[in-house]
């Protein structure tokens, strides 16, 4: 199926032709609404013709009921499923048992396990040891991240920051067309247009050249931008593609557990991440909600093995892990005279991560922090806890800054964002609402001193359910670039005031309904 769609580059507009929604994903998604009303109607029936079966689906519900209440979930995730299986009777607790579950299937687990074995264990210990002597309060934090995330400790990794996407692009191209061994990209969303085209073809050259060359996509994330073959499309270029848990139909929880990252490697030396998907309005050659403001991290040297591995182990659930040798993988890499300390990180959903990593980061870079913490989310989506923990950073004095954006992407997400505000105001938060356009950027910096860049935005779908992956950096001269590029974006939005939050009473009450079920959303 086509869509042509318009759009504008300055003041010339243009119209394209694009995939939108291929058969396949429609008949993935009929299937899934099909099974799930099957499910509920037969076992309706069975409650209606045979004796005694109400009184089993009966007590199967108080069962849910007590499941959800005694069970180790946050109870911002608690809330709207109990309120789902009391208000609808037999539905209730059939969907209950379809998509409660936010852990991985057993084959993923499998996979995943036996590939995260193989990858290469770095020796951080001199790096830690470094570390310790210069930044002893945080040496804690720093180890903590390291063992949950299973991932190491790197100095004398260079770094590159690029506050928007259209400043990263000539780099990335330029460093595409250097690789001489192999290219691994990663990215949640993929949409055909002038980006995505300018690389493509740099990875058909240079799949002719005899490089090595993986993509992995998310198949929900490119449902509306990719058609359903696409991975067979681009095997006839020599490029070995696959989409990340194929779309199949099945009523269960393989809609929650998406790939969400954005990871770049070049011959196992250089590596690309940040918040840009590979798409025409990340570099802003297209105006979808006006400016698009995002941000993206160079990595060179040791620690781009941690991008490295963190691909492999995605692809080779995908599809077979890419066949080069382990020195091709993990090349012995140049030790840059780079100050500074780095930990790319991982983050996903259980059992592979038994915690949530992305959010362990966050709240021990508001405890740790002494005079000022700025962040940047597109959506502000935040369970009791964060919530508390950003109050209590504010409420002790230090300066709390948080930027979303002011043109919404999804309505109803804004809505929720924007429920959350009368509460960090009161407790001292300062919200500031980007202007120019969409903000799309993830960071977080504290005390001119800690920095994460990545790909986790604040709220459940990052922080729960996806896979995601992040660069925790200390005591990097990029830090002070990002914190230029966070007053630059301050300085261009609109700060909120408790006068500016009236809402009438219908939008009052969507907010309020949308908030007890955003851990759902």
């Amino acid at each position: 199926m086509k869509q042509r769609i318009r759009y504008r580059i300055g003041k010339r507009h243009f119209s394209r032709e694009i995939n939108y929604i291929p058969m396949r994903y429609i008949f993935a998604m009929t299937l899934t609404v099909l099974e799930i009303l099957a499910i509920i109607g037969i076992v309706g029936l069975l409650c209606y013709y045979v004796p005694f079966f109400y009184a089993a689906a009966w007590i199967t519900e108080i069962g849910c009921v007590i499941h959800i209440a005694s069970s180790d979930e946050n109870p911002d995730y608690k809330v709207p499923w109990l309120l789902v299986v009391m208000i609808l009777p037999i539905a209730g607790f059939m969907l209950y048992f379809l998509f409660y579950s936010r852990k991985l299937k057993r084959k993923y687990i499998r996979r995943m396990s036996s590939l995260w074995k193989s990858r290469r264990i770095s020796d951080d210990g001199e790096a830690i040891q470094a570390f310790s002597e210069t930044f002893p309060e945080l040496t804690g934090d720093a180890e903590m991240l390291c063992k949950l995330s299973d991932s190491h400790f790197y100095k004398g990794t260079r770094l590159t920051y690029y506050p928007s996407g259209e400043e990263m692009l000539p780099d990335l191209l330029s460093d595409l067309r250097s690789a001489r061994s192999h290219i691994f990209m990663e990215y949640f969303l993929i949409e055909e247009g002038e980006l995505w085209g300018s690389i493509l073809e740099i990875l058909r050259q240079k799949a002719r050249e005899g490089v090595k060359i993986c993509v992995l996509y998310d198949d929900i994330g490119c449902m509306a931008t990719l058609p359903g073959n696409y991975a067979r499309r681009l095997a006839r270029d020599g490029i070995d593609a696959a989409p990340f848990s194929r779309l199949r139909g099945n009523a269960d929880s393989e809609f929650n557990n998406r790939n969400h990252r954005k990871i770049t490697v070049i011959d196992g030396r250089i590596g690309y991440t940040g918040g840009m998907n590979l798409a025409d309005e990340y570099i802003n050659r297209i105006s979808r909600f006006g400016y698009w403001k995002d941000s993206a991290l160079r990595l060179e040297g040791a620690a781009v093995c941690e991008l490295t591995s963190l691909f492999i182990v995605d692809f080779g659930i995908s599809k077979r892990a890419p066949d080069l040798p382990t020195e091709a993988l993990f090349p012995p890499q140049e030790d840059f005279d780079f100050p500074g300390f780095t930990v790319p990180f991982g983050d996903g959903p259980r059992p592979i991560y038994p915690r949530g990593v992305g959010k362990l980061a966050l709240c021990n870079l508001l405890r740790g922090a002494q005079r000022y913490v700025f962040l940047t989310s597109p959506y502000l989506v935040l369970d009791s806890e964060l919530c508390r923990m950003i109050e209590n950073t504010a409420l002790r004095g230090v300066d709390v800054r948080i930027v979303v954006p002011h043109v919404p992407d999804k309505r109803f997400v804004f809505e929720i964002t924007r429920s959350y505000f009368p509460r960090l105001l009161a407790a001292g938060v300062r919200i500031y609402e980007y202007t120019p356009g969409f903000l799309h950027s993830k960071l977080w910096l504290s005390d001119d001193r800690v920095a994460v860049v990545g790909t986790i935005n604040l709220d459940y779908r990052s922080l729960v359910h996806h896979f995601e992956n992040a660069v925790w950096i200390c005591g990097s001269p990029v830090i002070s670039e990002l914190r230029a590029d966070l007053l630059d974006t301050i300085g261009k939005s609109e700060e909120i005031s408790p006068k500016k939050l009236s809402a009438s009473p219908p939008r009052r009450l969507l907010r309020s309904l949308l908030r007890i079920f955003s851990p759902l959303l």
